[in-house]
């Protein structure tokens, strides 16, 4: 089979950026084959300006929201987006449908290669066929009223069902630990067995006040959406401590958004969690701007030397499904991160995190993880103009 030869300013591995020595090299389908010195690689080398990359994970995103592109006004707080996107999601089926379609052409365009998409009805599974995308599928279970516990979770359960009879990579996960009753939980643990489980995790001041001293702007949420919240208890810790051991079963967990963590719940975690259990903290800076107007704290989480990954969250909360934007966005606002430690984070980080790494991530002999090529780059670094797309 013949082979292709990338050669750039740069190249990144997925843990290494090396200047432009070395030469990719990859048989028509994609699938690595070796890196070697620009001298030994022949002719035929395919020379482009800017940093090759192996293709971005996208680890958390909501697809099926993107209709609601610029519907939702930005930086009004969590409990008031919540609100905004449970009153305006409904719009006709031919509308989602092809804004999903728009959407997953974007990620591509992007560099994308795989996402970890969070799933409420049925409406992107006909489309999560494209080879050139792959899905980790996160069924969201929600649901606060212990009453209606046995309803969401039948719900739920019917779409697992659907994503696992059509060979779908798919889990049962809870949306958030306020959005979740007691009963619930009881219903959807048995399910994070070996799995991956996501969670959305204190986007929100509001969200450890609740658990800490159960008031705060979630009752107001509560209220506006007219859920009956006389049955809760407050359990005095954190959000985060509230629930975390109730996911010690999954293989993987990601943790979306962190952006009000402290280093008590970092701490929490590391004495905690299980032996070999690999738990993600998943940075969707973009999102975070436009919902709270704040970023997590990223400096944090790199000291704690965790697994760090990256998310778009939804269009709904984001202008563009783009990991390079992301990126851009974090490097503005901690310059001193390195390029290829965020790149790490994006590529072979967010494959661990999906359990993907078999195949994408990284350039690593018998992988096809996508070629990116990311350009308008200074030396080594993003900026403004920076653009990505797939090449391979």
């Amino acid at each position: 089979m013949p082979y292709r030869k990338f050669q750039a300013d740069y190249l990144f591995t997925g843990s290494d950026l090396t200047a432009n020595s070395s030469v990719l090299i990859t048989n028509e389908k994609g699938e690595i084959k070796d890196i070697v010195a620009a001298g030994q690689a022949g002719e035929d080398v395919e020379i482009f300006p800017g940093i090759l990359c192996p293709g971005f994970i996208n680890t958390h995103c909501h697809i099926e929201l993107s209709h609601l592109k610029n519907k939702i006004a930005e930086q009004t707080g969590l409990p008031d987006f919540v609100y905004k996107v449970v009153r305006e999601r409904h719009y006709p089926e031919e509308e989602i449908v092809d804004a999903i379609k728009t959407a997953q052409a974007e990620m591509l365009q992007n560099g994308i290669v795989a996402a970890g998409d969070i799933c409420n009805n049925e409406l992107a599974l006909s489309i999560k066929n494209d080879a050139r995308l792959r899905y980790y599928n996160f069924i969201e279970v929600t649901g606060w009223n212990p009453l209606e516990a046995a309803e969401r979770f039948a719900h739920s359960k019917s779409i697992y069902d659907k994503y696992i009879g059509n060979e779908k990579k798919a889990s049962m996960v809870p949306h958030a630990p306020y959005s979740v009753s007691y009963l619930l939980w009881e219903k959807i643990a048995p399910y994070f067995s070996g799995k991956i489980v996501s969670i959305h995790n204190q986007e929100t001041p509001f969200e450890d006040e609740f658990f800490l001293k159960g008031k705060g702007e979630l009752t107001k949420m509560y209220e506006m959406m007219k859920i009956d919240n006389s049955f809760y208890t407050f359990p005095g810790v954190s959000s985060l401590q509230s629930y975390f051991e109730k996911l010690f079963s999954a293989s993987s967990v990601i943790l979306v958004h962190n952006t009000f963590i402290t280093q008590d719940d970092i701490d929490f975690i590391t004495r905690k969690k299980p032996f070999g259990q690999l738990v993600s903290f998943c940075l969707c800076p973009n999102a975070n701007v436009y919902i709270e107007n704040k970023l997590p704290p990223v400096e944090m989480l790199m000291d704690a030397k965790v697994n760090i990954v990256v998310g778009t969250d939804s269009l709904a909360s984001n202008h563009q499904l783009d990991i390079l934007e992301e990126l851009k966005t974090i490097s503005k606002k901690f310059p001193a991160i390195k390029t290829e430690t965020m790149l790490t984070w994006a590529t072979l980080n967010g494959s661990k995190a999906l359990q993907m790494e078999d195949t994408l991530g990284s350039f690593e002999k018998g992988k096809q993880p996508g070629i990116v090529l990311i350009e308008n780059i200074k030396a080594n670094k993003f900026t403004d103009a920076s653009k990505a797309k797939r090449i391979l």
